[in-house]
């Protein structure tokens, strides 16, 4: 215990120590830059530019207190100025907290409500079911599927709110699966960045596009003017970004995506071990298929669940109905043909199970990925209180499965633990006896009520869904979407109206639409904005730019369009990528005609470039997805490094190559 403490303390010691080093090499560059910019505001603003980064990329502190640190020093200027050199503050005290009622920030406050409602009616578990049909439970399988159906919804709406929209399905698919949401989150975060490439309504910097382009037509001669570009006419570039996106992930995914963080499918998994370290259970869910000319066919569950040590707590049968809970099972339930059985047991015995009776075993969850999932059902204890009606009589005589909605599994009495093949349903219940069942959660919520017995088990999901309001939760979000893609309303206003929709429809509480707002995300977001205000307004964006076209001017056209890409890829990394994009396009376009070149090409290389946001969390699908899955700068740069350099390859590729 010691050497681990004492190695600890070492890590501790070396990580502090690699955190000055960098922080003084940071502080060296800000002194250098400061030597050669033209003047004493691009000479603050740099500062400030270089001290967050090295707060961002080292993790000195949250990503969200680092933002609001920034914000702060901002504000201080205007009390600072003289001393600094300056004749007003970097940003305007009355402009500081503009992020905060931004289109976006009020936009990703929306969606995450909106998300919470489609959820909250259980229709994303609904969507995780069919996803998890068809892609199983691999990692090569459901990223594709999620991340190619994020990518498709992002290419026709705001890529913040597909990517919200999915959250839910992510975090159902991750408890049902078993993988991590850390595993899942990124890739479709990236490819609902990507997706908006694929069209010109997909991202704010292509719609911005054609109306930059007609301004700047105003100033070129009628043989140099630009013409519009159409709704697909991006698309070739979309749909190769976005693939590489895909394939990145499923070749590279088990290097590049961390394996830990906040995952839904924890909570099972240490669940499980307490009761093997407890009671020495080691069951597992599985799923079975009968054969028509099994054996087992016509049997009743009492005939081989006691001397096989198996409990089937599930059924579907050929009519597609689902039997689970309270009320739908019990022993003398009949076995069919062609039915599929949700059986919980310990390998070895299932083994034995399958082989007496020639039954299909099958790869993971399907039928029951749904109803028997780690959200809906579980292990559970609960207690025979000295009270209970139950004292004296057995699990059979009260028929506990179909009364109650739980079926046990162990029964401990007296530092003893007894398992099946000991016909605990045959033992008369005494006063303290601990039963270890399978339940739904729904059923052991009802079990909290009744005196006969105690609940022992309280961290359980105890969520209220509610699928009789799916109706108005569809209609708010279709609302909310034709608002979005058909009418010219500004993008919160369009999201809100979907949002609060949900809390007067009774979809949600208004303490549940709090809830559902990840206010580390909106801190994040709208303590940046002023940085990207100040990086704009003290002219640092513009001179940054020049000096970069006075370094490649002389060189090919495709290596010139290559830094107006990598431009605006850093640009959108420390300010909005709409801004990044009404500074650029201008000098994009200047740029082509002075090089003999398209001056639409490079004009939508900068709206293209402005997506390259994968580095660290200031995109607002980056800072979405931080939290659920316990990403860190780090995961950020491991993975979206080099999806950073594969869109520059690729979208430069694609960009000379179609147009």
């Amino acid at each position: 215990m010691e050497s681990v403490v004492a190695q600890e303390k070492q890590e501790s010691v070396k990580l502090d120590v690699k955190k000055t080093l960098a922080g003084v090499v940071f502080a060296l560059l800000a002194i250098g830059m400061a030597q050669v910019v033209p003047t004493i505001e691009i000479a603050w603003v740099s500062t400030l530019l270089i001290f967050t980064i090295y707060l961002f990329a080292f993790e000195v502190v949250g990503v969200d207190v680092a933002a609001m640190t920034v914000m702060v020093l901002l504000g201080l200027t205007s009390l600072l100025a003289p001393l600094m050199g300056l004749s007003e503050g970097l940003v305007s005290t009355s402009h500081l907290f503009d992020g905060f009622s931004s289109n976006a920030v009020i936009s990703i406050i929306a969606v995450m409500i909106i998300g919470a409602g489609l959820d909250k009616t259980g229709l994303m578990s609904k969507v995780a079911a069919i996803i998890l049909d068809l892609g199983g439970t691999t990692e090569k399988r459901i990223i594709p599927i999620i991340s190619g159906t994020v990518a498709i919804i992002s290419s026709f709406m705001q890529n913040v709110g597909a990517a919200a929209l999915f959250i839910p399905v992510v975090s159902r698919i991750s408890a049902r699966s078993g993988l991590p949401m850390s595993r899942l989150l990124m890739p479709m975060g990236f490819c609902a960045i990507l997706g908006g490439t694929v069209t010109m309504v997909g991202s704010s910097p292509l719609i911005l596009l054609n109306d930059l382009i007609l301004t700047s037509n105003q100033a070129l001669p009628a043989e140099q003017r630009m013409e519009a570009w159409s709704l697909f006419s991006v698309t070739p570039v979309g749909l190769a970004l976005v693939a590489t996106g895909i394939i990145y992930f499923m070749l590279a995914g088990r290097f590049v995506l961390p394996g830990g963080g906040t995952e839904n499918g924890t909570t099972a998994t240490n669940s499980m071990e307490y009761f093997q370290k407890i009671y020495h259970i080691d069951y597992a869910m599985f799923e079975v298929v009968v054969p028509p000319e099994s054996e087992l066919v016509g049997m009743k569950l009492d005939d081989v669940e006691s001397d096989l040590c198996v409990r089937v707590v599930a059924t579907k049968g050929s009519g597609g109905r689902v039997r689970v809970g309270r009320g739908d099972l019990a022993r003398d339930f009949a076995i069919e043909g062609s039915m599929v059985l949700g059986v919980l047991a310990s390998p070895k015995h299932l083994a034995s199970f399958v082989e007496k009776f020639d039954l299909r075993l099958r790869n993971g969850l399907k039928s029951f990925a749904e109803s028997l999932a780690s959200t809906k059902a579980g292990i559970a204890e609960v207690v025979i209180p000295p009270g209970s009606k139950l004292i004296g009589k057995s699990a059979r005589d009260v028929w506990l499965r179909k009364t109650y909605g739980i079926a046990m599994v162990a029964l401990h009495r007296d530092g003893e633990t007894l398992h099946e093949g000991d016909h605990i349903r045959d033992l008369p219940l005494k006063a303290g006896d601990t039963l270890v069942v399978h339940t739904t959660w729904a059923s052991l919520a009802r079990l909290e009520g009744d005196r006969n017995f105690v609940v022992v088990t309280t961290e359980y999901p105890h969520e209220e869904t509610r699928p009789q309001k799916v109706g108005w939760a569809g209609l708010f979000f279709a609302i909310a979407l034709s608002l979005v893609l058909f009418t010219d309303v500004r993008l919160s206003i369009a999201l809100l109206t979907g949002a609060i929709g949900m809390v007067l429809s009774g979809v949600l509480k208004i303490e549940e639409a709090y809830s559902a707002v990840s206010w580390k995300t909106v801190f994040l977001l709208a303590s940046l904005i002023p940085l990207g205000l100040a990086v704009e307004t003290s002219g640092t964006a513009k001179w940054i730019a020049e000096q970069t076209i006075l370094v490649v001017g002389d060189m090919p056209v495709w290596v010139i369009q290559s830094a107006v890409a990598i431009l605006a890829t850093f640009f959108t990394l420390v300010m909005s990528n709409v801004g990044a994009t009404v500074l650029l396009v201008p000098l994009a376009v200047n740029i082509a005609i002075g090089v003999d070149a398209s001056p639409a090409v490079f004009a939508l290389t900068v709206a293209i470039a402005t997506s390259n946001s994968f580095l660290i969390p200031t995109h607002q699908v980056n800072a979405l997805i931080m939290g659920p899955a316990g990403y860190r700068v780090p995961d950020f740069m491991r993975a979206g490094g080099i999806m950073t350099l594969l869109f520059l390859l690729v979208m430069i590729g694609m960009m000379n190559l179609v147009y």
